[in-house]
């Protein structure tokens, strides 16, 4: 099956790619759990942090927002010992900061697809050099995030949940899931 450019020949990958990436996303859990791993990400590979996903589940209380806003020092602490995450105590802040900024808006899905208009954004690119790192929507909701408190959410952080999610579309002509995707919006 004719995947996108990014996507290598590990199983995990191919799974994300071929059930989740592109899939429009309105469920408040897994977008935050999706909003947290992109943090996760920077400055990584993505596959690293799907390697490591399950295991987040296990220590961010599978994604519960509310324990998550809760976490102590001493338990990111403890995280930070943790091998099978990512050891970066400003992510692991961001991501219980991020929790409380979450919990502080009146409706966090409604909020995060505002910036799509509600609509899955269908882009048509070719190939992989049409689709962008950061678009001037990515920059946007990146400074509505930070003014809502929210950090480790940079516009190129800002694209790749709208990716993850489906409130863009960039599957390439070239990829299998593009038709099925751009036809269902």
């Amino acid at each position: 099956m004719p995947r996108c450019f990014w996507c290598s020949e590990d199983p995990l990958y191919m799974a994300y790619h071929d059930q989740e990436w592109g899939v429009p996303l309105r469920d408040a859990q897994h977008l935050f759990e999706l909003l947290l791993l992109e943090g996760f990400q920077a400055g990584l590979s993505w596959i690293t942090v799907l390697k490591k996903r399950e295991r987040y589940r296990e220590v961010l209380y599978g994604f519960d927002v509310q324990r998550v806003a809760q976490m102590s020092d001493a338990e990111i602490d403890d995280l930070m010992l943790d091998p099978g995450i990512i050891r970066n105590r400003l992510k692991l802040n961001a991501a219980r900061r991020n929790a409380q900024a979450w919990l502080a808006l009146e409706d966090p899905v409604g909020f995060l697809w505002s910036f799509v208009g509600g609509v899955p954004t269908i882009n048509h690119f070719q190939d992989r050099s049409q689709v962008p790192a950061v678009t001037p929507v990515a920059v946007e909701m990146s400074r509505g995030l930070k003014k809502a408190g929210f950090t480790f959410v940079g516009p190129t952080i800002c694209y790749a949940l709208m990716q993850a999610s489906g409130m863009v579309m960039d599957h390439t002509r070239d990829c299998d899931r593009y038709a099925e995707l751009a036809v269902r919006g």
